[in-house]
Parts: structure tokens; C-alpha cells; sequence
């Protein structure tokens, strides 16, 4: 694996749904989220922290470094216990935290060398912070939430086939386009996870693909519009995060009419960007 990071980095993802739902909220009929104030869309961290751990098992699977921790049908004290196997250990509930243990994690999982984990289970494996962060994401416009009865001709009791065709619902957004910002801390790669370069371009990888091989009938048509990235020339950095998020503007091209598509859009990126930093743009 190649060396540990030694830039800071921030970025802009600006990513867009047509016709689907990108975030499910359980608490209100799996209808698409929305900020109630406002009516702006919500995509949460953990939406897209998912997609990207999908996409790296599906370029990374069966290559040694790059198991995902967090994962559907996986109890986490079975991850764990990996680390034990390893070294022989039998795992026990006085088992105090163990740093040749926690390094092992890091070593084998990329979701816990970007994101962090807490391994504070039964099976103790310690707790670490993640040098990759990623916010909440927002809709740039308030969003319509839809909701469109759809039919099916079959039936899954043989005793309902009299009923004929059934009735079933599809929550929507007919469309938006959302924007999340993330963070890179080379001083937690370095003292933490050991986050290497190596993962970085699986990282900024992820940000462009994962739409890409998510395809489906709920989420409707998504996809990964442009990926601005700063980077600093320290490892601490050379200017306030916000300073940055702010370069990137998005301004909405019809007045008069809901946005339908990403022309209805123009990104400005300023490019006299703060000395010590700089500006790559992977979309």
C-alpha cells in the first residue's frame, strides 16, 4: 500500500436525481427527506458513506486492505474477532482496548481507515476517527415530494388472484440536484488510520462512480455531476474550509420554472484560489 497522505483537502460534490428517491426517511413513509423549514432536500452522511463502501467491495473484493467493515448481514463482533484470529487471542469481555488490535482494522478494512469506527463491542477493538468526512447533503432549490400509485398485474397469494391487478406506491423527487462537502485530514490519516494516497484515488474514485453501479427502480436516475477538490500544500492546511466551499457557486438559469435537468444550472468556480491551495476538478 503506498505512503500515508500528506495533504489536507476539501471537496464539493454536486450530484443530481431525476425521477427517483435518493434518501428514504423511515419516519415519514420513506418519503424523500426534506429540511421542514425550508423544503430543501436532505441526503444524510451515511447515504453516501454506503455507496461509496459498495463501490469499493465491488472494484476491491478479494484484494488484501480493502475488506468493508460495514456491511449488510455482518455482525460487527465477527469483524472484530478477525483481529483476535490473527493474532491468537481469544476474545473475552475484560478484553481492555488494544492498539495491535485496532491497527490490524485499519490495516484490513478501507471504510475504517477513511470513515473511523467505534469497536467498542464485546469484542474489543477500540475506537478510531476517521480522517474523511462528509456532510449532510442539500437540494439547491426546495424540492416536490411526489408520491405515484403504480399497478401489478400479478399477485403473490394464489387466493388473491381474483382481485386482479394490485396497487403500490413510489416516493420521488421529480427533480433535484444536491451538494455535499466534504473534508480530508492528513493529521488523522497520519496519527490514526494510516489513509493512504492509494486510498485517496479509490476515494475521489468512488465520489464519480458510485452512482453508476447503484442503478435502481426507487432511486430513479442519479448521477455524479462534478467533483471539485482542493488541496492544501500542508498537512494542516492553508485557509478556513468555508473559504473554499465558498469558490463554488451554483446559480439556477430558469426563473420562472422548477428545475427538470442539470442545464437548468450553472456552476461558477473561482479559480484565483488562496495561496498554498489547490484546485482540481475531476468532473
Amino acid at each position: 500500500m503506498s505512503e500515508v497522505i500528506k495533504n489536507r483537502y476539501e471537496f464539493v460534490l454536486l450530484y443530481d436525481v431525476e425521477n427517483g428517491n435518493p434518501n428514504g426517511d423511515p419516519d415519514m413513509g420513506n418519503m424523500p427527506r426534506i429540511d421542514p423549514q425550508t423544503g430543501h432536500g436532505i441526503v444524510t452522511d451515511v447515504c453516501l458513506k454506503r455507496k461509496i463502501r459498495d463501490y469499493v467491495e465491488l472494484v476491491k473484493e478479494g484484494i488484501k486492505g480493502y475488506e468493508i467493515y460495514v456491511k449488510s448481514g455482518i455482525a460487527l463482533n465477527d469483524q472484530h474477532k478477525k483481529a483476535y484470529d490473527f493474532y491468537g487471542i481469544e476474545p473475552n469481555t475484560k478484553n481492555p482496548k488494544d492498539e495491535t488490535l485496532t491497527r490490524f482494522m485499519c490495516d484490513n478494512f478501507f471504510d475504517i481507515r477513511a470513515f473511523g469506527a467505534v469497536m467498542t463491542t464485546k469484542v474489543n477493538c477500540g475506537q478510531v476517527r476517521g480522517p474523511v468526512q462528509i456532510n449532510f447533503s442539500r437540494s439547491l432549490d426546495p424540492i416536490f415530494q411526489q408520491e405515484v400509485t403504480v399497478t401489478r398485474q400479478t399477485v403473490t397469494d394464489a387466493k388473491d388472484i381474483e382481485k386482479g391487478q394490485t396497487m403500490g406506491k413510489k416516493q420521488i423527487v421529480p427533480y433535484a440536484l444536491y451538494r455535499a462537502e466534504g473534508y480530508v485530514s492528513a493529521n488523522l490519516a497520519e496519527k490514526v488510520t494510516g489513509f493512504s494516497e492509494e486510498d485517496l484515488d479509490l476515494l475521489w474514485e468512488s465520489l464519480v462512480n458510485m452512482f453508476e453501479h447503484d442503478h435502481s427502480a426507487a432511486r430513479g436516475k442519479m448521477a455524479a455531476r462534478k467533483l471539485i477538490i482542493f488541496k492544501h500544500d500542508s498537512k494542516l492546511g492553508c485557509c478556513p474550509s468555508h473559504v473554499l466551499f465558498d469558490m463554488v457557486k451554483v446559480d439556477k438559469l430558469t426563473d420562472n420554472l422548477p428545475p427538470r435537468s442539470y442545464q437548468d444550472y450553472k456552476v461558477n468556480v473561482e479559480k484565483d484560489v488562496p495561496s498554498g491551495v489547490e484546485l482540481i476538478e475531476k468532473l
